[in-house]
């Protein structure tokens, strides 16, 4: 089905059905209602190959971006497929503090690459923070850090051909200038391997010692008081 902009009758169709998204302000999947729709008129005018649509969204009502390739110029008509390209992409969210602090930095701009679809970039953001983060975990972190990956792999179900590009980006010895070039889903998978490789190799250990920590503490507490009693 089309999204279709009539010019003689000022009348949408294809809009009416509204549509669930991740806002990129509030991070709420919501409903995203059509706010303001360019004028067909206009459209023939100038024939663009893509056309913008701003929506609301249901639960913050801030203004969302979709961009929507036209299928077809007529005498009376615009259609544009359904499928859309959103501008703002919501943040990635992480527990940053764990990570060590070079590794930190890198990472949060790996993550504004994503976030503005610049997914090579994101890519090449990603081979340096993995770099510093193997660093960070001494003699034998790079080994450990590809073990989990693998495991991450198994887990997911990824064939090795799918898999190839993502263990390029990050264990690969070439230079960045050949890193593979990656599309909006492998840089998905990327994304997704990496925040695990980052969790169990930072996060895991940085939670569980600190919840060791705390639990010490209130024993030692217990024990003074009731040492004193």
């Amino acid at each position: 089905m089309t999204i279709v902009l009539d010019k003689d009758q000022g009348k949408e169709s294809g809009l009416e059905e509204r549509m669930g998204l991740e806002c990129p302000h509030c991070g709420v999947y919501a409903h995203m209602s059509p706010q303001s729709v360019p004028d067909a008129a206009a459209l023939m005018r100038d024939k663009p190959k893509h056309v913008g649509i701003v929506y609301q969204c249901d639960a913050c009502h801030a203004p969302v971006f979709l961009r929507f390739t036209v299928r077809e110029y007529t005498e009376n008509r615009v259609e544009l497929l359904r499928n859309f390209v959103e501008l703002e992409r919501p943040k990635e969210r992480f527990a940053f503090s764990y990570l060590p602090k070079t590794t930190e930095i890198l990472f949060r701009e790996a993550l504004s690459c994503y976030s503005g679809n610049n997914f090579n970039a994101f890519a090449s953001m990603c081979r340096r923070a993995a770099s510093t983060s193997f660093l960070a975990l001494g003699e034998g972190g790079k080994l450990r850090a590809f073990e989990e990956v693998m495991v991450a792999q198994d887990i997911a179900g990824i064939d090795d051909d799918s898999f190839a590009p993502i263990k390029a980006v990050l264990f690969g010895t070439a230079q960045e200038e050949d890193l593979p070039l990656l599309n909006r889903a492998q840089a998905g998978i990327l994304l997704e391997v990496l925040k695990d490789m980052f969790y169990q190799c930072f996060v895991r250990h940085g939670k569980l010692t600190r919840a060791i920590k705390v639990r010490q503490f209130f024993v030692s507490e217990e024990n003074s008081k009731l040492q004193s009693a």
